[in-house]
């Protein structure tokens, strides 16, 4: 019930959740596009900008902070392009070269306040790692009117996102402004990296923008659906982590939330029925058992192939010797039997039944046609 009483634990919750759900929609767009990295390199390159509003303006205005902080966040982003562009530069190079650069500059431009007079009201530090426990209702109103202009944003341009994220060269067929709407997509990213730094602090807050999606991709391939999966994972952590840290003495926020997040991403990488790996090991082994009793069928086709009665029986020892099945055959044999392509004419002897016959023929048409394929 203190989600709903205690002013500061509701506040931070709903600044957490939030930061989750739009975080969790831009990121999409970042893993689809392979620049997760990016959202790392923006949440770094906005130390600078932070300290230098500080510096202009000697407020901690939350609204300052931020424009600040996307300024840098957005010039990371047009140096990384630009780079990329004119030099041989790997685009992995270049974000690791202006994250530290601007990291670099934001550390020592912290170093620099902290020796100004009123340095013991700067309290800037805090963006490091973030301190949602001084967040209030006026930073809470800001990150939502910027986070909701994000969501509308994206909404309207919709379609366009979607087609650049998948097919740039069929975009540009279609002459749309592939540039502006990269431009366009990546200064959304900036402004949803920026409204969570008091939060989690640029440190971790590239967490929250690769890890949601992570997640969501792990249970679908449609791409609204996970937008809405991603977005719900990050309120869900944000949440989460924000009632835990409350509860927990000396918890803090920002590292809790991350720390919720991963383990929803443990928990589709491993049990998400689309891509996690303990239903992929099922299938494997479904796949594996069909496959050596596809195998035994295929045998027995080929030994009645021998005969003129297509049903001539044969010996368990006769189909083992083909292709040995480790103590395994006779199970195999009557898991077919109770399918209905095989019969048991003797204690140790076996027949193909006419769907038997159908069904092999079928796996052979399979495997040739497979085979054909270039």
């Amino acid at each position: 019930m203190e989600l709903f009483t205690d002013y500061t634990l509701r506040t931070v919750a709903l600044a957490a959740a939030l930061l989750g759900a739009v975080s969790g929609a831009l990121g999409t767009f970042a893993v689809l596009r392979r620049q997760s990295l990016l959202g790392d390199a923006i949440s770094h390159a906005a130390l600078p900008g932070i300290a230098l509003a500080f510096m202009l303006t000697g407020s901690k205005l939350p609204l300052a902070l931020m424009v600040g902080a996307a300024l840098t966040g957005w010039l990371c982003t047009l140096m990384v392009m630009a780079v990329t562009e004119v030099s041989r530069i790997k685009y992995d190079a270049t974000l690791a070269l202006m994250l530290s650069v601007f990291f670099g500059v934001g550390l020592v431009l912290l170093t620099v306040i902290q020796k100004m007079p009123d340095a013991n009201q700067a309290g800037l530090d805090t963006f490091l790692f973030g301190q949602a426990a001084s967040l209030v209702e006026r930073d809470l109103v800001t990150m939502a009117a910027l986070g909701g202009l994000v969501l509308l944003t994206t909404m309207v341009f919709w379609k366009e996102f979607k087609l650049l994220s998948f097919d740039v060269d069929f975009g540009r067929s279609l002459q749309l402004p592939i540039r502006s709407l990269d431009i366009g997509l990546t200064t959304l990213l900036v402004i949803a990296i920026v409204i969570g730094l008091q939060t989690v602090g640029v440190v971790l807050m590239s967490m929250m923008i690769i890890a949601p999606p992570a997640a969501a991709r792990q249970w679908t391939d449609r791409l609204g659906i996970m937008v809405f999966l991603s977005m719900g994972f990050g309120a869900l952590s944000g949440v989460v982590g924000a009632l835990l840290s409350a509860g927990t003495a000396k918890l803090p926020t920002g590292p809790t939330i991350v720390l919720c997040v991963s383990v929803l991403v443990v928990i589709s990488f491993v049990g998400a029925p689309n891509r996690g790996i303990l239903w992929r090991m099922v299938r494997d082994r479904r796949r594996g058992r069909q496959l050596r009793r596809g195998t035994v069928l295929l045998d027995l086709y080929a030994l009645a192939a021998q005969h003129e009665d297509r049903d001539h029986p044969h010996a368990e020892a006769t189909i083992d010797s083909m292709h040995p099945h480790a103590g395994r055959l006779r199970h195999r044999l009557m898991v077919l039997a109770d399918r209905g392509l095989v019969r048991q004419t003797a204690q140790t002897e076996w027949a193909l039944t006419e769907a038997g016959i159908e069904e092999a023929k079928r796996i052979l048409t399979n495997t040739v046609a497979k085979s054909d394929e270039p």
